[in-house]
C-alpha cells in the first residue's frame, strides 16, 4: 500500500494552446498555490492525461486534485523533518510520513468475517466464460453505420457457419477489436467484466456452438463462439481467511488516508482550487 506519483512534466513541454480545447466548457488557466508553492496551468494540464473522465473540465479537476494532495503531502514530509530530495525520493518521504502517521491494529477474526459477510462479490470465483468473437466496430447512434455493420457481421457469420475452422483467420482479417491478434480469442471473461448486452448473449448460448445471429453491443455487432462455462464457485471464510485480512487491512487504510488527507487541506492555505473533501482514487492504492 503507498501513494503513487505520476512524473512531472518535462520543462521543455509547451503549455496546450487554450484554442486546441474541444468544444464545451473552457478549462481553468489559472496557477494554484499550495502553502506558498505554485503549481502552473501548465502541470495541471500535463496531469490531466493520468486521469480519464467523462469531460475535460472533470480531467482538469481531478488532475489539480492530485496535485493538490501531492503537495499536501510532501509539505507534511518536509515539516516531519523528512528529507524529500529529488522527484525519485518523494513517494520514499511520503511512504515514511503515512507509516509514521497512519498506525492500524491487525483485525481480529469477528471483524473479518463481518467482512466477508458484508462483501461476498470479492471472494470465490464469479461465472465465466472462454469466447472467441469478431467485432465489426459501429455507433450506436449512426443508423447507417450500425446497419452497415450488421450487415457485415451477418456475413460473416454464414462464412463461419460454413466453415466453423475459419473464424480465427477471420477474425484477424476483419475485427475491430485487439482480440483479432489472438484470432479473436477473448480468453477468460469474468461475469461483470463486459457489458451486460454481450454477457447477458453468452449466459443464453450453449457452450462449444457458434452464437446462431450476431450480438449487438455499444461497440458494434459481434460473431460469437462460446467455448466454455465456468459456473460461480461461492467461496468459504476459511479458505479466503487471508485474502478477507489483507482487504480489509487495506479498506481501513485507504479510510486512514482520505483522514489524514481532508486534515492536511484544513489546515492548509490553497488559493485557485476548491478543495472539498478528501483524496479517493489513483493517488491513494
Amino acid at each position: 500500500m503507498a501513494v503513487h506519483f505520476h512524473p512531472r512534466p518535462a520543462p521543455s513541454a509547451p503549455a496546450p494552446a487554450a484554442a486546441s480545447q474541444p468544444s464545451g466548457p473552457l478549462l481553468p488557466e489559472h496557477d494554484i498555490t499550495v502553502n506558498g508553492h505554485v503549481i502552473t496551468a501548465r502541470e495541471v494540464a500535463a496531469e490531466m492525461q493520468h486521469h480519464p473522465s467523462d469531460s475535460a473540465l472533470a480531467a482538469w479537476n481531478a488532475a489539480a486534485r492530485a496535485l493538490v494532495l501531492r503537495r499536501l503531502l510532501l509539505d507534511a514530509a518536509a515539516e516531519a523533518g523528512i528529507a524529500t530530495g529529488g522527484e525519485a525520493e518523494e513517494e520514499d518521504a511520503v511512504s515514511e510520513l503515512l507509516s509514521r502517521e497512519i498506525r492500524l491494529p491487525a483485525p481480529d477474526e469477528a471483524a473479518c468475517r463481518r467482512w466477508f459477510a458484508a462483501h461476498p462479490e470479492r471472494f470465490g470465483r464469479p461465472e465465466a466464460w472462454e469466447a472467441s468473437h469478431i467485432l465489426i466496430a459501429a455507433d450506436p447512434e449512426v443508423p447507417e453505420e450500425r446497419k452497415a455493420a450488421e450487415a457485415r457481421a451477418r456475413d460473416l457469420l454464414a462464412q463461419v457457419e460454413a466453415a466453423p475452422w475459419r473464424l480465427a483467420d477471420l477474425a484477424r482479417l476483419h475485427s475491430d477489436c485487439p482480440s483479432r491478434e489472438e484470432g479473436g480469442d477473448l480468453g477468460r471473461i469474468a461475469r461483470g467484466s463486459s457489458v451486460p448486452e454481450f454477457e447477458a448473449a453468452l449466459a443464453a448460448a450453449e457452450p462449444g456452438r457458434l452464437l446462431p445471429d450476431v450480438v449487438a453491443s455499444r461497440y458494434g455487432l459481434h460473431v460469437v463462439l462460446l467455448h466454455r462455462r465456468l459456473p460461480a464457485r461461492p467461496a468459504t471464510f476459511e479458505g479466503a481467511a487471508d485474502q478477507v485480512a489483507r482487504d480489509l487491512v487495506r479498506a481501513s487504510w485507504e479510510t486512514a488516508v482520505r483522514q489524514y488527507l481532508a486534515v492536511l487541506a484544513s489546515r492548509a492555505a490553497i488559493e485557485g482550487y476548491a478543495f472539498d473533501g478528501a483524496a479517493s482514487g489513483p493517488l491513494v492504492q
